[in-house]
Order: C-alpha cells, then structure tokens, then sequence
C-alpha cells in the first residue's frame, strides 16, 4: 500500500498550501526538495495549533532541528496544485521526536509523497538535551491512537 512505511498513528493535522510558480523547474513540475519545505510546513503548523510554536520553544533554549528525513515520491506535484499536507506525531522519545507525512493533491486525493522526519532537542550552542516534560506529554497526547484532527 502507498505510504504504508510511514504510517499515519492517533490524531492527523492537517492544512493546505498551493504549489508556486518558483517550486517547480521548467517543466512546471515540483522540484523534489521543495517536499521537505511542505513537510516543514505541515509540522510548524501542528506544533503551532495543538503543541506550542517553534518562536516559543526557541524562547525557552530548545531548538529542534530535523536529524533524519526520508521522502518517498509517488505522483509529482505541479504548479498550482492544492496540496493537502497531513502530518502525525509517529514517536516521541526523550530526547527527539518522529514526524509521519503525507501529501495529496486536494482535487483528487492521490498520494503524491509520503516520509519523515526526526527532530532532536538541542540547546543553542547544538547540545542534546531531553524535552521538557511539558513538551513531551503534549507531544505524545497528539501522537494517542484512535482521534483524528480537523
């Protein structure tokens, strides 16, 4: 089954973006790293409505940089598709976290990609550190089985 790797557990944000003119190459189709800008988005704004901002964490010395991608394409996105975004919180460990994706294409619902990303908490100066408590109970409240998001 098409991203069957990165399965999609508890709850699902989602949100939508358009495919500019300036993702795609001269063939109006999305070049490939442009992907993991969407799976960025996707993150920021569940992190943004059910967690807290990544403008707060950093306010607090965490930083959470991705430390491992994966991404595996299926159909290209071209420009101006609607693409849906849905991301999930896979796994929280004490010192990083596990992201799933996918993206569709609103009209008709095909998977385009599908991957992840592993975040690690750092301080300023790139030091591993453990997520605060608060952090990972939030975190791991939206990774909960069995509720979807809106």
């Amino acid at each position: 089954m098409a991203g069957a790797d990165f399965p999609m557990p508890g709850r699902v944000h989602r949100c939508t973006c358009r495919v500019l003119y300036g993702d795609t190459d001269s063939g109006g189709v999305v070049y490939y790293a442009n992907y993991l800008r969407y799976f960025e988005q996707g993150r920021t704004e569940l992190m943004r409505e059910h967690i807290c901002s990544y403008r707060e964490l950093e306010e607090q010395g965490l930083i959470l940089p991705v430390v491992e991608c994966q991404c595996r394409y299926k159909i290209s996105a071209r420009y101006d598709d609607l693409l849906l975004i849905e991301t999930a919180v896979a796994e929280v460990k004490a010192f990083s976290c596990r992201f799933h994706y996918r993206i569709l294409r609103e009209t008709d619902g095909k998977l385009l990609a599908a991957g992840a990303t592993v975040n690690a908490a750092v301080d300023r100066s790139g030091k591993l550190i453990r997520l605060p408590t608060d952090l990972l109970e939030k975190l791991r409240a939206f990774g909960l089985p069995g509720e979807t998001g809106p």
